[in-house]
């Protein structure tokens, strides 16, 4: 049988073991001055990222899906009163109805259904997640490109990559080095919720590949004119291929098109 504290190659457990990051982790996680008010954490493993979490806020609920660790996460905790270990799926967990954070660090197979879940919750503020650098590049406009889920979101959320970890600050040690992703909701949208539904149309057709261009699949919804005019306003080359537009350049296709 195996070890309490061995890795589960069938979890992605790739446990945090280098006390420095995360303590930086938590003071990006929850960087306000005063304790954030409820933050869930993502697989919290052996606890080396809820205790520097625990410090930073007024209830920590710790989840973990490993039924081997959770006697030694309940036991290790006993004496924070703030902690709360949950022995369950944070994927199957109902959000909260108050506003909370999430951090974590997040088994790189189950990242983008951890997002998704963040995104889904209505009452999320922020989620700070230890993730594949690939990942949280890919999402942030990393590779000089975007992808259709950061733009989608743009006007709602800010994606930002806050950091590197180097994979050897794992144990066991994965392939490849990890990305500090947050994605915060903006206290004020940038668009209303009209304005929204029409940018998803907007980014969603973009983005679809149909005509081979992003010029081409826009042309398919509104006149060439004023796609030409929206290209010039946004100071967008006809071929630029779609993933290589910032979601700022994005704004003003959606206000030509859209006015």
């Amino acid at each position: 049988m195996a070890r309490p504290t061995a890795a589960s190659r069938a979890l992605s457990q790739n446990f945090l073991a280098d006390r420095a990051t995360a303590e930086r982790f938590a003071r990006l996680a929850a960087p306000q001055t005063r304790p954030v008010p409820l933050l869930l954490e993502v697989g919290a493993g052996k606890g080396a990222l809820t205790a520097p979490l625990a410090r930073r806020c007024r209830e920590l609920r710790a989840y973990e899906i490993d039924p081997r660790l959770v006697p030694v996460l309940r036991s290790r905790f006993s004496g924070t009163p703030q902690v709360r270990v949950v022995g369950a799926d944070f994927l199957a967990a109902r959000p909260p109805r108050t506003p909370f954070s999430v951090a974590g660090n997040v088994p790189f197979s189950r990242t983008a259904a951890v997002v998704d879940w963040c995104l889904r919750a209505p009452a999320l503020t922020d989620a700070t997640l230890l993730t594949q650098l690939e990942y949280a590049r890919k999402r942030t406009g990393g590779y000089g490109s975007w992808t259709l889920l950061t733009v989608r979101t743009w006007p709602r959320y800010e994606w930002r990559l806050l950091g590197r970890v180097g994979r050897r600050s794992f144990r066991p040690v994965p392939r490849v080095d990890a990305g500090v992703l947050r994605m915060e909701r903006r206290d004020t949208p940038l668009l209303d919720a009209a304005g929204y539904r029409s940018w998803c149309h907007l980014v969603e057709l973009g983005f679809s590949g149909v005509g081979g261009s992003l010029h081409a699949s826009l042309r398919r919804a509104h006149p060439r004119r004023r796609v030409d005019a929206a290209f010039r306003a946004a100071r967008l080359d006809q071929g630029v291929l779609v993933g290589e537009v910032a979601p700022e350049r994005w704004l003003r296709l959606h206000e030509e098109l859209t006015c």
